[in-house]
C-alpha cells in the first residue's frame, strides 16, 4: 500500500517539478495545459505523445471505474433496492450488462456539462461518499467492538476519528474553492448539493419498493 501511494505521488510531483524548473508561470495553466507546455519545450512529438498518455490514462480510468461503480446497482437490485432487471448478467462473460448500459447512459447525459461542471459534481459527491466511509468506520467501532476485523487500524475510536478529519477538510476546502463554477444558469455547489439531498429521497422511495415487492412475493 506504501509503495503504491508513493507511485501516485511521484507521478504527480515529478511533472509539476519539472515543468517548475522551466519557469513557465503556473497562472497561464489551463484544461489542456500541459500539451502546450510540452510543445513548447520539446515540439510537436512531445506533444502528441502527452495527448496520447492523456488518453490512455482516461479511458483506464474510466474502464476501471465503469467496471467497479456498475456493480453497485447489482448490489441494490440483490438488496431488493432496485429491480431484478439490474442483476441481469451476460450468459458467456458474466457481466452486468444491463446495469452497464445503464451507467453508461446516465454518465453519458452528464457529458454535455463540461469538464469544469463535472470535476465540481466529482468532488462534492465522491469526497462526501469517503467520508460517508469514515463515518462508517466510527459507527462500527462503536456499535460493533467484537466484530471479527482482519485490518485494523491501531489507536482505539480516537484514532478512528482523527483519520477521518483531514479527508473532511479536504473536501471543505475543494468546495469552497470550486464554489463558484456553474451548471449553465444554476451554480454547480447548489446544483451537486441536490443530487446529493435526491439520494436520501430515493433511499426511501427504494425501501418502499422494497417493501412493496415482498408483500406481492409473500401474499
Amino acid at each position: 500500500m506504501l509503495g503504491a501511494m508513493s507511485l501516485v505521488i511521484a507521478t504527480y510531483a515529478a511533472p509539476i517539478a519539472a515543468v517548475s524548473l522551466t519557469e513557465i508561470s503556473s497562472s497561464g495553466w489551463a484544461t489542456g495545459g500541459w500539451v502546450h507546455i510540452a510543445e513548447t519545450l520539446g515540439g510537436t512529438a512531445l506533444a502528441v505523445a502527452v495527448t496520447l498518455g492523456g488518453v490512455i490514462g482516461a479511458v483506464g480510468t474510466f474502464t476501471a471505474l465503469m467496471m467497479s461503480l456498475s456493480r453497485l446497482p447489482v448490489a441494490m437490485a440483490e438488496d431488493g433496492f432496485l429491480p431484478d432487471v439490474f442483476r441481469k448478467v451476460h450468459p458467456r462473460t458474466g457481466a452486468p450488462w444491463v446495469a452497464i448500459v445503464s451507467c453508461a447512459v446516465f454518465w453519458a447525459l452528464f457529458f454535455p456539462l463540461g469538464f469544469e461542471s463535472l470535476v465540481v459534481i466529482d468532488v462534492l459527491l465522491t469526497g462526501l461518499s469517503i467520508l460517508l466511509e469514515f463515518v462508517a468506520l466510527v459507527a462500527l467501532r462503536i456499535r460493533e467492538p467484537n466484530l471479527p476485523r482482519p485490518y485494523k487500524i491501531p489507536g482505539g475510536l480516537l484514532v478512528a476519528i482523527a483519520i477521518g478529519i483531514p479527508p473532511a477538510g479536504l473536501v471543505a476546502v475543494s468546495v469552497v474553492r470550486n464554489s463558484s463554477e456553474t451548471l449553465g444558469p444554476v451554480n454547480g455547489l447548489v446544483a451537486a448539493l441536490g443530487l446529493v439531498a435526491l439520494g436520501p429521497v430515493l433511499y426511501l422511495a427504494s425501501k418502499v419498493f422494497s417493501r412493496s415487492r415482498a408483500g406481492r412475493f409473500t401474499a
